[in-house]
Parts: structure tokens; C-alpha cells; sequence
């Protein structure tokens, strides 16, 4: 197998970013040694970039763009969502532009790091593994916080990191916290525990 058949069958199934398994489902009849060594051959050709142990993703000049960074942090690890100061940077609930993107799994928390940038995992009840959509971000489909949701996230994080949360120094944008749909806040916070409820109604009476 050539490099350039590697490409055409990936952009024929719109697998920008890939797994080892992905190509030896794409071409059985190969040598999962030889591809591995194909692999690494490519990417130092630049043909191909790795992002982990045994995930890769199509370089820009192959494939006519950049990869957005929250495309990758919802490939990195799975499954997983954006949130926390990412999406609430996003939504302008927070000035800041987060330097890190940030997400919530279901798995193990982890931290990842490549040259788009340090992806951080926080870990989640499965029950509280909900509240993201779907939406469009720079030509790619990522999944991503609703904004009551983020919030909670972000509340129920630092609260299981023995972190206080300080709704004034958070700096929180209280006219766009004012514009949430609060009784959802309300029922993603009693997903996770009493605690991350009561400071969902603390937030709420400081808009006040």
C-alpha cells in the first residue's frame, strides 16, 4: 500500500483522523507490522501527523485545511464532549479565551498534549453524561456543552477538587448567566450530587 492510496481511501470515507484499526479494516488484506511501519514512514514524510499512541490525523497539505483543536479533543479520547472553561469561554460566560481545551468523559480523567495544544479530560458520572449537542465549528461537527450545562460541569469539577467556588472572582458575564434556562441548570446539577445543586441555587440568587 503507497501513501497516496492511504490518502484517497481515507478522504472516500471522510476519516480525517484515524486509528491503526481504521486502516486495517480499510485494507484487510495487509500486514498490521507492515502498516505499522508504513506509519511511522509517513509520518516522517509529513504525510500524516500523530496525535497519540495509535491515532493519527491527515496533514493540512493533504487534506486543504487545519484541524480545529476542539475537533481533536473530541477524537483524542471518547467519548467526551467539550465543556467546562472551553465552552464557557465560548458562550462568553467567561472573558477569557481558555489556552487549554477542556472536556468532560466518562472515563479515567487525562491530559493530552500535541502541537494543537493541551486537551484535558475531567471524569463524569455516566448519569451526568448528557446536556451536549452537536453543532458546526469551523467545517467540522463537534459536540459540545449546552451552556447550562457547562456550567455545571465546571461547578461540579472544581467542587470534587476541594476548590471553592467564588461566583465574583470567576469574573462570570452575570447578563449572559441571567439569559439560562435555570430549572435545566437545576436538573443537570442533581445528576451529580446535593452539593453541585445547592451551588447551582447560590449562582442563581447572586444574579439576583
Amino acid at each position: 500500500m503507497r501513501a497516496l492510496e492511504l490518502l484517497a481511501a481515507l478522504r472516500r470515507h471522510n476519516l480525517r483522523v484515524f486509528s491503526l484499526q481504521d486502516i486495517a479494516n480499510l485494507f484487510p488484506d495487509a500486514h498490521l507490522a507492515t502498516l505499522k511501519n508504513n506509519l511511522v514512514s509517513w509520518v516522517d514524510k509529513g504525510y500524516i501527523e500523530r496525535l497519540k499512541r495509535d491515532l493519527y490525523a491527515c496533514t493540512a497539505p493533504f487534506w486543504g485545511s487545519e484541524l480545529p483543536d476542539l475537533y481533536v479533543a473530541n477524537k483524542l479520547y471518547t467519548p467526551s464532549y467539550v465543556s467546562l472553561e472551553t465552552a464557557l469561554s465560548l458562550y462568553n460566560i467567561i472573558p477569557e479565551i481558555a489556552v487549554q481545551v477542556t472536556s468532560i468523559t466518562t472515563r479515567p480523567s487525562r491530559e493530552f498534549k500535541n502541537r494543537y495544544g493541551l486537551f484535558i479530560y475531567r471524569r463524569c458520572k455516566k448519569r451526568a453524561f448528557t446536556g451536549y449537542r452537536m453543532v458546526a465549528y469551523e467545517g467540522y461537527k463537534v459536540l459540545i456543552a449546552e451552556r447550562e450545562k457547562a456550567l455545571v460541569d465546571f461547578f461540579y469539577v472544581k467542587l470534587s477538587q476541594g476548590q471553592p467556588v467564588d461566583f465574583d472572582e470567576e469574573r462570570f458575564e452575570a447578563d449572559i448567566l441571567k439569559e439560562l434556562e435555570w430549572k435545566k441548570a437545576k436538573e443537570y446539577a442533581e445528576l451529580f450530587d446535593h452539593i453541585t445543586s445547592m451551588t447551582v441555587d447560590a449562582c442563581r440568587s447572586w444574579l439576583a
